[in-house]
């Protein structure tokens, strides 16, 4: 099945606490989004969007691949540009007119003159009639000399080998799916045979090749569907059962879901909220640990022209409670406000980041930071 994509930016949150670094720096992780639907003459699809080279020596040198897209518009599609990330990623493609129902394709090559160490390269696609570029990924993981599989995939559930039972899925947004690839490796000297129990009712999992052949590795692809009642950071489980025997451990996955404001006209995204905080820091200053639970409040006027709703509120520490709030008026003022348990903070300086997610198209992620030193 073919999709249509888009690009979104996912914010990652920060907590800082009993370390000598005040500053909180909110990671922003670009992702690619599967879209069924988009308000676009312009159509393509790919049959990839990410690329994974997945465990490669220092001596493999330069590794390449090779996306393909197809136009599956009413008219002749061009690719201006494509950019990448860094020197070390070198591209191919073609300025020439793609037709409707053809195909074409961009050839990337990853230098490996970078050393050992994870890589997470993108490639930034132009397409004439697209709104935005799309991304496309190149990662994989160099080592220093070539490793077993069992010195790779160091979590062990039988004779299957995972390098974490902690996923981190891409960013979602509201009525769509979003999936991602994690390598899966056989250790033992028989096909192996996996499936999944008990996964989360978002959660769906394919496995390729199915049984895995001894001594290789293979694919995991989980999809996540977005659920109106799941906003923000949720985790997503499933238990591997390998060979017929289920495992004793589950996976965890992680995906951020916000709002989706694609298919908002211009006159809709005009008529929206715009919350507009009056500081987005909030320092309690200097407490002892367990002595004084600390109350707090963000202020903020919504300068848009409707009401102002947040979906989900939560914070990178369980030290901190939210005191419910109400949806705001199109030019009214509000608060958020919260509790914090110094009890629950380790001593030093802290840095915790809170997350809303919101109904705002140009502020659909607001984060802001409760800091302090904790004796």
């Amino acid at each position: 099945m073919k999709f249509m994509i888009m690009t979104l930016i996912v914010l990652s949150g920060l907590i800082q606490c009993g370390q000598r670094n005040t500053k909180a720096v909110a990671d922003a992780t670009e992702a690619v989004q599967v879209e069924e639907t988009l308000a676009e003459t312009t159509q393509i699809s790919w049959d990839k969007t990410v690329h994974d080279f997945g465990d490669i020596a220092v001596t493999d040198g330069a590794v390449s691949c090779t996306f393909t897209f197809t136009n599956d518009g009413e008219e002749s599609i061009y690719i201006y540009e494509v950019a990448s990330s860094c020197g070390c990623t070198g591209v191919t493609f073609k300025r020439e007119a793609v037709k409707p129902g053809e195909s074409g394709t961009i050839s990337a090559t990853y230098k490996n003159e970078d050393g050992p160490g994870a890589f997470d390269k993108t490639l930034t696609v132009y397409v004439s009639g697209l709104r935005r570029p799309v991304i496309l990924r190149l990662r994989g993981v160099v080592h220093e000399k070539k490793k077993s599989l069992s010195q790779i995939y160091t979590e062990r559930l039988g004779d299957l080998g995972l390098k974490s039972l902690d996923l981190k899925m891409p960013g979602l947004k509201q009525g769509l799916v979003v999936s991602e690839s994690f390598p899966a490796a056989n250790l033992g000297k028989t096909p192996l045979e996996l499936g999944f129990t008990d996964l989360s009712p978002q959660l769906s999992a394919t496995v390729s090749p199915n049984p895995i052949p001894a001594g290789t590795v293979g694919k995991i692809v989980f999809t996540v569907s977005a659920d109106k009642e799941l906003w923000g950071k949720n985790v997503y489980t499933a238990t591997p059962v390998v060979n017929g025997r289920k495992a004793a451990r589950s996976l965890k996955l992680e995906a951020f879901t916000q709002e989706n404001f694609a298919l908002m006209s211009a006159p809709e995204r005009d008529s929206a909220s715009l919350p507009m905080f009056k500081n987005s820091t909030f320092d309690f200053g200097t407490v002892r640990k367990g002595e004084e639970e600390i109350k707090g409040y963000f202020e903020f006027e919504n300068k848009g022209k409707s009401a102002f709703h947040v979906y989900k509120a939560e914070a990178e520490s369980g030290a901190v409670s939210f005191i419910p709030m109400q949806d705001v008026p199109a030019g009214g003022k509000g608060t958020l406000g919260f509790q914090l348990d110094t009890q629950i903070l380790p001593e030093g300086e802290c840095v915790i980041m809170i997350s809303l997610v919101t109904n705002s198209p140009l502020r659909p992620v607001v984060n802001l930071f409760v800091a302090g030193i904790v004796k």
